[in-house]
Protein backbone atom coordinates (compact mmCIF):
# COMPACT_ATOMS: atom_id res chain seq x y z
CA UNK A 1 0.00 0.00 0.00
CA UNK A 2 3.30 1.90 0.67
CA UNK A 3 5.95 2.76 -1.71
CA UNK A 4 9.12 3.32 0.32
CA UNK A 5 12.61 4.43 -0.90
CA UNK A 6 15.94 5.80 0.63
CA UNK A 7 16.91 9.10 -1.16
CA UNK A 8 19.70 11.83 -0.85
CA UNK A 9 18.52 15.56 -0.32
CA UNK A 10 20.55 17.19 -2.95
CA UNK A 11 19.06 20.72 -3.33
CA UNK A 12 16.14 23.26 -1.32
CA UNK A 13 14.58 24.29 -4.28
CA UNK A 14 12.07 26.53 -1.83
CA UNK A 15 10.76 27.40 1.59
CA UNK A 16 7.92 28.69 3.22
CA UNK A 17 6.12 28.33 7.10
CA UNK A 18 5.97 24.36 7.41
CA UNK A 19 7.13 23.26 4.04
CA UNK A 20 10.33 22.91 2.73
CA UNK A 21 10.05 21.77 -1.02
CA UNK A 22 13.73 19.67 -2.46
CA UNK A 23 15.16 18.01 -4.93
CA UNK A 24 16.26 14.42 -4.07
CA UNK A 25 18.46 11.68 -5.65
CA UNK A 26 16.06 8.49 -5.43
CA UNK A 27 16.55 5.28 -7.86
CA UNK A 28 19.35 7.24 -9.84
CA UNK A 29 16.82 10.12 -10.85
CA UNK A 30 16.59 13.36 -9.62
CA UNK A 31 13.27 14.09 -8.79
CA UNK A 32 10.96 16.60 -6.13
CA UNK A 33 9.90 16.43 -2.64
CA UNK A 34 8.01 17.68 -0.20
CA UNK A 35 9.14 17.61 3.72
CA UNK A 36 6.74 18.97 6.31
CA UNK A 37 9.21 20.42 8.93
CA UNK A 38 6.86 20.28 11.99
CA UNK A 39 6.52 16.61 11.00
CA UNK A 40 9.76 15.08 9.84
CA UNK A 41 12.57 17.85 10.69
CA UNK A 42 14.15 20.54 9.29
CA UNK A 43 16.21 18.74 5.88
CA UNK A 44 19.76 19.74 4.33
CA UNK A 45 21.44 18.79 1.11
CA UNK A 46 23.35 15.84 2.17
CA UNK A 47 20.85 14.29 4.04
CA UNK A 48 19.07 10.45 3.79
CA UNK A 49 16.00 10.63 3.82
CA UNK A 50 13.20 7.74 3.09
CA UNK A 51 10.48 8.66 0.47
CA UNK A 52 6.50 7.92 0.25
CA UNK A 53 6.98 7.40 -3.83
CA UNK A 54 3.47 5.79 -4.30
CA UNK A 55 1.95 8.89 -6.17
CA UNK A 56 4.59 9.46 -7.94
CA UNK A 57 5.11 5.68 -9.72
CA UNK A 58 1.86 5.26 -9.79
CA UNK A 59 1.21 8.75 -12.09
CA UNK A 60 -1.81 9.72 -9.77
CA UNK A 61 -2.75 13.33 -9.88
CA UNK A 62 -1.31 13.71 -6.01
CA UNK A 63 1.99 12.16 -7.69
CA UNK A 64 3.71 15.32 -8.45
CA UNK A 65 6.67 14.82 -5.60
CA UNK A 66 7.81 12.32 -3.45
CA UNK A 67 7.20 12.84 0.41
CA UNK A 68 9.85 12.71 2.95
CA UNK A 69 8.85 10.29 5.49
CA UNK A 70 11.89 10.04 7.86
CA UNK A 71 14.92 11.84 7.71
CA UNK A 72 17.62 8.84 8.33
CA UNK A 73 20.49 11.69 9.38
CA UNK A 74 19.05 13.44 11.56
CA UNK A 75 15.79 11.10 13.21
CA UNK A 76 15.20 12.63 16.63
CA UNK A 77 11.96 15.53 16.50
CA UNK A 78 10.51 16.40 19.55
CA UNK A 79 6.61 17.85 20.17
CA UNK A 80 5.95 20.74 22.24
CA UNK A 81 4.60 19.84 25.53
CA UNK A 82 1.35 20.95 25.30
CA UNK A 83 -1.80 19.58 23.74
CA UNK A 84 -3.17 16.56 23.50
CA UNK A 85 -5.24 15.92 20.26
CA UNK A 86 -4.15 13.61 17.37
CA UNK A 87 -4.62 13.92 14.03
CA UNK A 88 -4.19 11.05 11.58
CA UNK A 89 -4.61 9.36 14.47
CA UNK A 90 -3.33 5.44 14.89
CA UNK A 91 -1.55 6.03 11.58
CA UNK A 92 2.63 5.93 11.87
CA UNK A 93 2.25 9.82 10.75
CA UNK A 94 -0.64 10.90 13.58
CA UNK A 95 0.27 14.01 14.54
CA UNK A 96 -0.27 15.83 17.81
CA UNK A 97 -2.31 19.32 18.20
CA UNK A 98 -3.68 21.99 20.71
CA UNK A 99 -6.75 21.87 19.40
CA UNK A 100 -9.16 25.04 20.56
CA UNK A 101 -11.47 22.97 22.31
CA UNK A 102 -9.31 21.17 24.79
CA UNK A 103 -9.32 22.93 28.09
CA UNK A 104 -4.89 23.64 28.21
CA UNK A 105 -5.57 25.86 24.80
CA UNK A 106 -6.57 30.12 25.72
CA UNK A 107 -9.97 29.55 23.55
CA UNK A 108 -11.26 26.95 25.50
CA UNK A 109 -13.33 29.16 27.84
CA UNK A 110 -14.61 30.67 24.18
CA UNK A 111 -15.52 27.62 22.61
CA UNK A 112 -17.19 26.58 26.09
CA UNK A 113 -19.76 29.63 25.71
CA UNK A 114 -19.82 29.43 21.76
CA UNK A 115 -22.86 27.80 20.08
CA UNK A 116 -23.90 29.86 17.37
CA UNK A 117 -22.32 31.64 14.37
CA UNK A 118 -25.35 34.24 14.67
CA UNK A 119 -25.90 34.79 11.67
CA UNK A 120 -22.55 35.53 9.73
CA UNK A 121 -22.02 34.36 6.09
CA UNK A 122 -20.27 31.25 5.47
CA UNK A 123 -19.53 30.48 1.60
CA UNK A 124 -19.29 26.73 0.78
CA UNK A 125 -16.98 25.94 -1.71
CA UNK A 126 -15.43 21.82 -2.60
CA UNK A 127 -12.48 22.74 -5.02
CA UNK A 128 -9.65 24.45 -3.14
CA UNK A 129 -8.98 26.83 -5.80
CA UNK A 130 -12.39 28.42 -5.16
CA UNK A 131 -11.43 30.51 -2.38
CA UNK A 132 -9.37 32.76 -4.72
CA UNK A 133 -12.02 34.40 -6.12
CA UNK A 134 -14.29 34.51 -3.47
CA UNK A 135 -11.64 36.58 -1.34
CA UNK A 136 -10.66 38.25 -3.78
CA UNK A 137 -14.33 39.49 -4.59
CA UNK A 138 -14.77 40.51 -0.66
CA UNK A 139 -11.07 42.30 -0.42
CA UNK A 140 -12.04 44.55 -3.26
CA UNK A 141 -15.49 45.28 -3.13
CA UNK A 142 -15.39 46.38 0.55
CA UNK A 143 -11.78 47.42 0.76
CA UNK A 144 -10.24 45.01 2.51
CA UNK A 145 -12.59 45.83 5.80
CA UNK A 146 -14.42 42.19 6.20
CA UNK A 147 -12.32 40.33 8.35
CA UNK A 148 -12.37 36.71 6.59
CA UNK A 149 -11.52 33.20 7.87
CA UNK A 150 -10.64 30.39 5.87
CA UNK A 151 -11.40 26.79 7.07
CA UNK A 152 -9.79 23.59 5.79
CA UNK A 153 -11.82 20.81 5.89
CA UNK A 154 -10.16 17.48 5.61
CA UNK A 155 -11.78 16.48 2.43
CA UNK A 156 -8.48 16.26 0.17
CA UNK A 157 -4.60 17.32 1.54
CA UNK A 158 -4.34 16.93 5.33
CA UNK A 159 -1.90 19.16 5.69
CA UNK A 160 -2.40 23.20 5.07
CA UNK A 161 1.08 24.56 4.63
CA UNK A 162 1.09 22.30 1.62
CA UNK A 163 -0.78 24.97 -0.24
CA UNK A 164 0.89 27.86 -1.66
CA UNK A 165 -2.33 29.83 -2.66
CA UNK A 166 -3.76 29.54 1.24
CA UNK A 167 0.22 31.14 1.80
CA UNK A 168 -0.29 33.86 -0.70
CA UNK A 169 -3.70 34.91 0.11
CA UNK A 170 -2.69 35.23 3.64
CA UNK A 171 0.64 37.57 2.58
CA UNK A 172 -1.46 39.72 0.65
CA UNK A 173 -4.22 39.98 3.08
CA UNK A 174 -6.94 38.48 1.58
CA UNK A 175 -7.46 36.15 4.33
CA UNK A 176 -6.98 36.68 7.58
CA UNK A 177 -6.66 33.73 10.03
CA UNK A 178 -6.70 29.63 9.11
CA UNK A 179 -8.28 26.79 11.11
CA UNK A 180 -8.07 23.59 10.16
CA UNK A 181 -10.76 20.85 11.40
CA UNK A 182 -11.47 17.08 11.36
CA UNK A 183 -7.74 15.05 10.59
CA UNK A 184 -6.42 18.11 8.14
CA UNK A 185 -3.65 20.25 10.37
CA UNK A 186 -1.75 23.15 10.38
CA UNK A 187 -3.44 26.14 10.52
CA UNK A 188 -3.75 29.28 12.42
CA UNK A 189 -6.20 27.13 15.09
CA UNK A 190 -6.72 23.50 15.30
CA UNK A 191 -10.42 21.95 15.75
CA UNK A 192 -11.69 18.58 16.07
CA UNK A 193 -14.73 19.16 13.65
CA UNK A 194 -16.33 21.49 11.14
CA UNK A 195 -18.88 22.62 14.00
CA UNK A 196 -16.04 23.70 16.20
CA UNK A 197 -13.70 24.70 13.57
CA UNK A 198 -17.05 26.99 12.24
CA UNK A 199 -17.39 28.52 15.71
CA UNK A 200 -13.62 28.91 16.34
CA UNK A 201 -13.62 31.47 13.14
CA UNK A 202 -16.88 33.03 14.73
CA UNK A 203 -15.65 33.04 18.55
CA UNK A 204 -12.24 33.34 18.31
CA UNK A 205 -10.76 34.67 15.19
CA UNK A 206 -13.62 37.26 15.42
CA UNK A 207 -14.32 37.00 11.08
CA UNK A 208 -16.81 38.81 9.43
CA UNK A 209 -16.87 36.28 6.69
CA UNK A 210 -15.84 32.49 6.81
CA UNK A 211 -14.86 30.67 3.69
CA UNK A 212 -14.86 26.73 3.42
CA UNK A 213 -13.87 24.21 1.44
CA UNK A 214 -11.13 21.47 1.30
CA UNK A 215 -7.22 21.82 0.96
CA UNK A 216 -5.49 20.84 -2.33
CA UNK A 217 -6.80 17.18 -4.34
CA UNK A 218 -10.10 16.85 -4.53
CA UNK A 219 -11.23 12.93 -5.08
CA UNK A 220 -13.82 11.81 -7.57
CA UNK A 221 -15.04 9.29 -9.61
CA UNK A 222 -17.75 8.76 -12.02
CA UNK A 223 -20.36 7.75 -10.09
CA UNK A 224 -22.62 9.71 -8.64
CA UNK A 225 -21.29 9.83 -4.74
CA UNK A 226 -18.53 9.28 -5.31
CA UNK A 227 -15.87 12.29 -4.63
CA UNK A 228 -14.99 13.80 -1.35
CA UNK A 229 -17.63 17.30 -2.38
CA UNK A 230 -20.06 15.80 -0.99
CA UNK A 231 -19.07 17.88 1.98
CA UNK A 232 -20.13 20.71 0.87
CA UNK A 233 -24.28 19.74 1.21
CA UNK A 234 -23.15 18.41 4.86
CA UNK A 235 -21.64 21.47 5.59
CA UNK A 236 -24.59 23.80 4.53
CA UNK A 237 -26.76 21.82 7.39
CA UNK A 238 -23.77 22.55 9.94
CA UNK A 239 -23.65 25.77 8.81
CA UNK A 240 -27.60 25.87 9.49
CA UNK A 241 -27.60 23.81 12.38
CA UNK A 242 -25.01 26.79 14.01
CA UNK A 243 -27.59 29.19 12.96
CA UNK A 244 -24.84 30.93 9.92
CA UNK A 245 -26.10 31.80 6.33
CA UNK A 246 -24.66 29.27 4.07
CA UNK A 247 -24.06 30.67 0.90
CA UNK A 248 -22.62 27.83 -1.84
CA UNK A 249 -20.01 27.65 -4.79
CA UNK A 250 -21.53 25.85 -7.46
CA UNK A 251 -19.18 23.97 -9.60
CA UNK A 252 -19.52 25.30 -13.47
CA UNK A 253 -16.97 24.70 -16.39
CA UNK A 254 -17.48 24.81 -20.53
CA UNK A 255 -14.11 24.12 -20.48
CA UNK A 256 -13.79 20.45 -19.17
CA UNK A 257 -13.93 17.52 -21.93
CA UNK A 258 -16.04 15.29 -19.15
CA UNK A 259 -19.62 15.98 -19.96
CA UNK A 260 -20.30 15.05 -16.31
CA UNK A 261 -18.72 19.05 -15.22
CA UNK A 262 -20.13 20.74 -18.61
CA UNK A 263 -22.33 23.50 -17.14
CA UNK A 264 -23.32 22.44 -13.55
CA UNK A 265 -21.08 19.59 -12.39
CA UNK A 266 -22.61 16.52 -11.27
CA UNK A 267 -20.50 17.16 -7.90
CA UNK A 268 -22.77 20.31 -7.47
CA UNK A 269 -26.05 18.44 -8.45
CA UNK A 270 -25.19 15.92 -5.80
CA UNK A 271 -23.98 17.86 -3.30
CA UNK A 272 -26.48 19.92 -2.75
CA UNK A 273 -29.63 18.48 -4.89
CA UNK A 274 -29.25 15.32 -2.81
CA UNK A 275 -27.13 15.80 0.44
CA UNK A 276 -28.00 19.34 1.76
CA UNK A 277 -30.58 18.69 3.35
CA UNK A 278 -31.52 22.46 4.55
CA UNK A 279 -31.73 25.60 2.77
CA UNK A 280 -28.54 27.91 0.97
CA UNK A 281 -27.94 30.25 -1.43
CA UNK A 282 -26.86 29.41 -4.18
CA UNK A 283 -25.09 31.97 -6.13
CA UNK A 284 -24.76 31.53 -9.91
CA UNK A 285 -22.78 34.30 -12.37
CA UNK A 286 -24.03 36.01 -14.90
CA UNK A 287 -23.08 33.99 -18.33
CA UNK A 288 -23.67 33.95 -21.91
CA UNK A 289 -27.35 33.22 -22.76
CA UNK A 290 -27.01 29.76 -23.97
CA UNK A 291 -24.63 28.76 -21.33
CA UNK A 292 -27.32 30.25 -18.48
CA UNK A 293 -30.57 28.18 -20.00
CA UNK A 294 -28.24 25.03 -19.70
CA UNK A 295 -27.16 25.99 -16.17
CA UNK A 296 -30.67 26.87 -14.86
CA UNK A 297 -31.91 23.99 -16.80
CA UNK A 298 -29.42 21.78 -14.57
CA UNK A 299 -30.72 23.55 -11.76
CA UNK A 300 -34.19 22.80 -11.79
CA UNK A 301 -33.78 18.93 -13.00
CA UNK A 302 -31.48 18.36 -10.28
CA UNK A 303 -34.01 19.66 -7.67
CA UNK A 304 -31.49 22.40 -6.65
CA UNK A 305 -33.82 25.44 -7.78
CA UNK A 306 -36.80 24.27 -5.42
CA UNK A 307 -34.45 23.15 -2.49
CA UNK A 308 -32.42 26.21 -2.40
CA UNK A 309 -32.66 30.00 -3.22
CA UNK A 310 -30.48 30.76 -6.22
CA UNK A 311 -28.79 34.63 -6.77
CA UNK A 312 -27.85 35.48 -9.90
CA UNK A 313 -24.80 37.57 -10.13
CA UNK A 314 -22.35 39.74 -11.96
CA UNK A 315 -19.24 38.16 -11.15
CA UNK A 316 -16.74 40.28 -13.25
CA UNK A 317 -15.56 42.48 -10.20
CA UNK A 318 -14.12 38.53 -9.03
CA UNK A 319 -11.88 38.20 -12.24
CA UNK A 320 -10.38 42.15 -12.08
CA UNK A 321 -10.04 41.68 -8.27
CA UNK A 322 -7.79 38.35 -9.13
CA UNK A 323 -5.83 40.69 -11.87
CA UNK A 324 -5.54 43.70 -9.64
CA UNK A 325 -4.26 41.35 -6.85
CA UNK A 326 -1.70 39.35 -8.95
CA UNK A 327 -3.48 35.82 -8.06
CA UNK A 328 -2.45 33.40 -10.82
CA UNK A 329 -4.92 30.51 -9.88
CA UNK A 330 -5.55 27.57 -11.82
CA UNK A 331 -8.77 24.85 -11.26
CA UNK A 332 -7.48 21.47 -13.12
CA UNK A 333 -4.56 22.59 -14.68
CA UNK A 334 -6.42 25.75 -16.50
CA UNK A 335 -6.32 28.89 -15.62
CA UNK A 336 -8.91 32.04 -15.60
CA UNK A 337 -8.77 32.54 -19.26
CA UNK A 338 -9.27 29.07 -20.14
CA UNK A 339 -12.27 28.26 -17.63
CA UNK A 340 -13.53 31.57 -17.01
CA UNK A 341 -17.22 30.60 -16.00
CA UNK A 342 -15.28 28.25 -13.08
CA UNK A 343 -13.91 31.29 -11.44
CA UNK A 344 -16.85 33.40 -12.14
CA UNK A 345 -19.24 31.40 -9.96
CA UNK A 346 -16.51 31.33 -7.02
CA UNK A 347 -16.35 34.84 -7.48
CA UNK A 348 -20.42 35.56 -7.57
CA UNK A 349 -20.26 34.08 -3.91
CA UNK A 350 -17.89 36.86 -2.89
CA UNK A 351 -19.65 39.85 -4.68
CA UNK A 352 -22.76 38.60 -2.76
CA UNK A 353 -21.98 38.18 0.45
CA UNK A 354 -19.71 40.97 0.12
CA UNK A 355 -23.38 43.22 -0.49
CA UNK A 356 -25.12 41.08 2.33
CA UNK A 357 -22.61 41.92 4.76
Amino acid sequence: MIRMRRGVVKEITSHRPGVTELLVEVEGNTQKAINYDELTGQVRPGDEVILNTTAVYKKLGTGGAHFVVGNLSHPEVDVTEIGHIMKMRYSPCQVKVLSVEEPDSPFAEAMRQASSLKGIPVIIGTLHSMIAPAAAALKKLRQGQLKVAYLMTDGAALPLPLSRLVYELKQKGLIHRTVTCGHAFGGDLEAINVYTGLLACRAVVKADVIIVAMGPGIVGSASQYGFTGVEQGEIINAVNILGGKPIAIPRISFADARERHRGLSHHSRTALGKIALTKATVTLPKLAPDKMELVLQQTEVSGISQKHDLAIIEARPALEALKEYDIKVTTMGRNVEQDPEFFLAAGAAGVYVSELV
